[in-house]
């Protein structure tokens, strides 16, 4: 496992293997898939054949237009997993500001994911609003972070948590000096 993880190329290419076994499961073609994600179909062409190590953010968008935990995407099968920092492969926004480190995830009814977030210093992270019934529960590991949910903002410390309906706007602003480290266990109510 932790060959593929380190190993870019291997990972987009099992991140396209297994995007276009969903699209080939839920029937739809690559224009059909551009519609439902708002992600060109040359973008996701490439995605499916290795090509292309997409954002965060692309990643979000197919996942919200399948309506599909984004860790269908990124994670592994395996029964017994270890998740290390930073011993994973990282999925970066697109300014680079936040990486993302899928841990686990638990598919079906109630699916859920857990992952692990770097903050830089003096950043912001802009989410939006993911797909419907998506709940997040976010912890402060290091540091500290403002998590702007609609047009109210949360201040937590280190080791506080917040739980909130994703499918709604939202953002992550970390206003200090150094990282911050952020734990997600995330709740998909609606597949």
């Amino acid at each position: 496992m932790s060959g593929e993880m380190n190993n870019p190329e291997k990972y987009s290419k099992r991140v396209g293997a297994t995007l276009r076994a969903i699209r080939k499961e839920k029937e739809l073609s690559l224009n059909e898939l551009a519609e439902w994600t708002d992600v060109s179909s040359l973008t996701l062409g490439k995605i499916e054949r290795g090509e292309a190590n997409p954002s965060l953010s692309i990643i979000w968008k197919i996942a919200n237009g399948l309506s599909i935990p984004i860790s269908f995407l990124l994670a592994e099968k395996e029964e017994v997993a270890i998740s290390r920092k930073h011993g994973g492969q990282k999925v970066l926004s697109a300014d680079e500001a936040l990486a993302l480190e899928p841990m686990f995830t638990m598919r079906g009814h109630g699916s859920i994911e857990t992952h692990r977030a770097f903050l830089e210093p003096k950043s912001e992270y802009h989410a939006g609003a993911h797909q419907p019934g998506v709940v997040e529960y976010v912890t402060v590991m290091e540091g500290r972070v403002q998590v702007k949910v609609q047009d109210d903002v949360y201040e937590l410390g280190l080791y506080d948590s917040i739980k909130f309906q994703a499918d709604q706007d939202h953002a992550y602003i970390n206003p200090a000096e150094m990282e911050a480290v952020l734990h997600f266990v995330m709740i998909y109510t609606q597949s």
